[in-house]
């Protein structure tokens, strides 16, 4: 296969190893996303917030938890940026702090939903029949309970933790990626390739991540995207319910959730955590989207 990349051909052969396919397309994504400001823009943005939540004790100016007496509900200022909230805390360190939990409990969350989601995927389409029928009716009706319930529930029955909130995003995500893998692997299991792979006499496994997963990475890389994005306003909605991290870990979620009483007298204490789960949550989307357009506009022949 070779894909056609801004007029530059990018050999996509199906004898490369996933690795090598994964590389090329990621390289030639590289290219196209450069191209977009908005993109650009939203690459950079998330680039810096991953780069704030690791080094995070080097980032924030004091410790989360530090409380300056003199300083309760402090306008922002050069001492404060952000301002304090109610209790003389700094408010950009403990969003800082804060970032460590919400993006790392997404990521994990996401990537364990999206290698499940892609194996159920792969496997119940290749195969058909009845068990493809079962799975997929039995992720319809997982999909048929939205999000924010399901949560509760999920949380409900197995207590509060940050194991919990990972295991909240893994069931409610492994559905959509599942799907969006089927969409996929529908097309791409009738492909030459595939059936020159079963006339060889490769085995099941070999045609699944040998063969088919290559044509699938592209989508995946997208529709992962797409996921941690929904995911840190998950994990920041169950946080805001009290259902998520727990204090003393500031919780973005939670910092809007105290913030919520102090939007006349102290309105930067909930101005502040909303902006950053916004400009964090818009800033993937943007990747995603950028993302989305490449593989659109990419076409693929054998």
């Amino acid at each position: 296969m070779t894909t056609i990349d801004n007029g530059a051909e990018v050999t996509l052969s199906p004898k490369m190893s996933v690795s090598q396919r994964a590389l090329r397309w990621l390289r030639a994504a590289g290219r196209r996303l450069t191209q977009s400001p908005l993109v650009l823009f939203g690459t950079i943005v998330v680039t810096l917030f991953l780069l704030m939540a690791i080094f995070a004790p080097f980032v924030a100016p004091y410790n989360y938890a530090t409380q300056f007496k003199d300083a309760i509900q402090q306008p922002p200022s050069l001492t404060h940026i952000m301002g304090t909230d109610n209790l003389g805390r700094d408010i950009f360190s403990r969003i800082v702090y804060g970032s460590r939990d919400v993006i790392s409990l997404a990521g994990v969350g996401t990537i364990i939903a999206v290698i499940i989601g892609t194996t159920v995927g792969l496997a119940v389409t290749y195969r058909g029949g009845l068990v493809e029928e079962l799975t997929m009716r039995l992720m319809d009706s997982m999909l048929a309970i939205p999000a924010s319930l399901l949560a509760l529930l999920l949380v409900g029955a197995v207590g509060i933790s940050r194991e919990s909130v990972i295991l909240v995003l893994v069931v409610v995500y492994i559905p959509i990626v599942a799907r969006v893998v089927r969409s996929v692997v529908l097309d791409v299991k009738t492909k030459g390739f595939v059936e020159a792979a079963k006339v060889r006499g490769e085995s099941t496994s070999y045609i699944l991540f040998r063969e088919i997963l290559p044509s699938v990475l592209p989508a995946l890389v997208v529709e992962g995207s797409l996921r941690f994005a929904y995911a840190i306003f998950l994990v920041s909605t169950l946080g805001f319910l009290g259902v998520g991290v727990q204090p003393p870990s500031p919780d973005w979620g939670q910092l809007v959730f105290y913030a919520r009483n102090y939007g006349v007298s102290a309105p930067w204490m909930l101005f502040y955590p909303c902006a950053a789960i916004a400009l964090l949550v818009v800033s993937i989307n943007l990747m995603a989207d950028g993302l989305k357009q490449i593989f659109q506009a990419s076409t693929v022949r054998e």
